[in-house]
């Protein structure tokens, strides 16, 4: 028979093995987040290179991207200056101690600034520009300002503050778009329907803009109540970082009741194996990550690790399918978040925002009313 003693050791040193193993995960966590937050510093104050999608006007519409946009003129393109701040104040949000911390305070109060969104609201409201960043671009501003509302700290406030005119303008938008919007736009790209419904509904209901909100939820319905058998064998196509209908389950998941969730995906995805097997979806490759179209695929496993375990959580507990989500979400994210390296700005400027939004669970946290 062991000893008490030896019990007595056993014990300590697998209480000791426990704690060492919590640490390191937590200093693995607190060393992915910095790192994450460095790609995003990096690059939101960096003007060049930039792709501006700008429609002239006169000659005096030829401008830097500076002058064009003097709060989001970083990180290559509007849309990833825009979720590259959202990234920013997540991790100030989540991590407070993080060494980066002082250097984060200070980009965001160097570009969120009221004067700043005077420059950005003259551009929005400039003759040709309706349909600018619609509705991709809009959803992360949507998603910063949400952020933004949810963290009760006197910084948040000063950034939100100054933030306004813009999350005005941009609800505005939506609220313009939407009458007018018959038809869905199922494509794995920045115009996606499905993913500027979530962000913009997440932010509808943080708000409390009921208008919007209700307004989403009737071309929600009206667009993808009665869809069946998705075609998510033929995906992902070549420059995919949204898988349309991940991103369409994910978004009816926020508006169904787990038991009415779980009857609708039963139609639309019918092929999701109850075995627990991972390998029903495969994860998409990257032979250049220098490629700034071809590298989407790196985005499209992060969005799809974040959409399968949304998913997952939404279904009622013990649906025969939510191993298999999980383990598709797992493959997706460990191949995902190994691609958020930073060595070639084509997926620096942007793979950080989207591994933050899967790790930190940004989608499951937001508000769900059901029906």
């Amino acid at each position: 028979m062991l000893s008490r003693t030896f019990l007595s050791a056993i014990a300590i040193f697998s209480f000791l093995c426990s704690d060492i193993a919590q640490a390191q995960g937590h200093d693995s966590m607190t060393d992915r987040n910095q790192h994450f937050l460095q790609l995003a510093l990096d690059c939101v104050q960096r003007e060049y290179p930039n792709k501006i999608s700008h429609v002239l006007q006169s000659d005096s519409d030829a401008q830097t991207p500076r002058e064009l946009h003097p709060a989001f003129y970083g990180c290559f393109d509007w849309h990833s200056a825009v979720h590259g701040h959202w990234l920013i104040v997540r991790l100030l949000r989540q991590d407070p101690g993080n060494p980066l911390a002082e250097a984060a305070t200070a980009a965001l109060d160097a570009n969120l600034t009221a004067q700043n969104m005077v420059g950005e609201v003259a551009y929005f409201e400039a003759e040709g520009r309706a349909s600018f960043e619609r509705p991709y671009g809009l959803a992360w501003l949507l998603q910063l300002d949400m952020e933004l509302r949810e963290w009760d700290d006197p910084r948040a406030e000063r950034w939100r503050e100054a933030l306004l005119p813009m999350v005005q303008v941009v609800a505005a938008r939506y609220r313009t778009w939407l009458p007018n919007l018959l038809y869905p736009i199922r494509i794995g790209t920045h115009n996606q329907s499905a993913f500027g419904f979530a962000l913009a509904l997440d932010w509808a209901r943080t708000a409390g803009d009921t208008g919007l909100e209700a307004l989403l939820i009737e071309k929600i319905f009206a667009f993808h109540l009665d869809d069946v058998n998705c075609p998510i064998g033929y995906e992902p196509s070549g420059e995919d970082f949204l898988s349309p209908c991940l991103m369409e389950a994910d978004l009816m998941r926020r508006v169904f009741s787990p038991e009415h969730f779980a009857i609708w995906l039963t139609e639309f995805l019918p092929g999701i194996p109850t075995d627990g097997s991972a390998d029903w979806l495969i994860p998409g490759q990257v032979l250049d990550p220098s490629d700034g179209k071809l590298v989407h695929l790196d985005g499209v496993n992060l969005s799809r690790a974040w959409n399968l375990d949304a998913m997952a959580h939404a279904l009622p507990e013990g649906d025969a399918r939510i191993p298999a989500l999980l383990a598709a979400a797992e493959a997706h994210a460990e191949t995902g978040i190994a691609s958020v390296t930073g060595d070639d700005y084509a997926g620096g400027h942007w793979l950080a925002s989207f591994a933050t939004y899967y790790v930190t669970g940004r989608g499951r946290e937001a508000p769900v009313p059901v029906y």
